[in-house]
C-alpha cells in the first residue's frame, strides 16, 4: 500500500479533517507501537511500509537502541500508556488517541502480511490487541 493511500484510509476511518491530521495520528501511533515491539519486529513492520512511515518506525527503534534496553526487547506498557503517548504526541485526548489508534491499526493489518501482523499481535498485551481489527482489514466483509 502506498504512502498516499495509507493516509488517505487513516483520514477516512478516523474522520479527521484533513490529510496532515491523519499523517500526525499515523505517526503518532506507529513510533509508540515501534516502541513497544522488540526492535526486530518493528524493523521487520518498517520493511513492509511506505519509505516515510517506516522512518518514523527505525528512528524510534534506533533511539531505543541508544537506551539500556537490550536490543530486541520492546519496552513494556499496556494500553494507559499506550492511548497516553500517542495523545501527546498527536495533540488530542487519550480517548481520541485510542481511536486513532484503531484506525492505524486497521490500515496497518491492510498494509502488511498477515503473518507479520499476527507476530504483532502476539508482541502486545491483552489490552493494546483490542485495538487490532478482529478480521483481515483487506477482506470482504459479509
Amino acid at each position: 500500500m502506498r504512502h498516499d493511500e495509507m493516509i488517505g484510509n487513516v483520514q477516512a476511518l478516523a474522520h479527521l479533517p484533513d490529510r496532515g491530521s491523519a499523517e500526525r495520528a499515523t505517526r503518532s501511533v506507529l513510533r509508540t507501537l515501534a516502541e513497544r515491539l522488540p526492535t526486530g519486529l518493528a524493523d521487520h513492520l518498517a520493511a513492509q511500509l511506505p519509505h516515510h512511515l517506516a522512518a518514523d518506525i527505525r528512528e524510534t527503534t534506533a533511539s531505543a537502541a541508544s537506551d539500556e534496553r537490550p536490543r530486541g526487547v520492546g519496552e513494556r506498557f499496556g494500553l494507559t500508556t499506550f492511548a497516553g503517548r500517542v495523545a501527546v504526541r498527536a495533540g488530542t485526548t487519550e480517548d481520541t488517541a485510542l481511536e486513532y489508534s484503531a484506525a492505524v491499526l486497521e490500515v496497518l493489518d491492510a498494509a502488511v502480511a498477515p503473518e507479520e501482523m499476527r507476530k504483532v499481535a502476539d508482541a502486545l498485551p491483552a489490552d493494546i490487541r483490542e485495538l487490532l481489527p478482529t478480521g483481515r482489514a483487506d477482506e470482504p466483509r459479509a
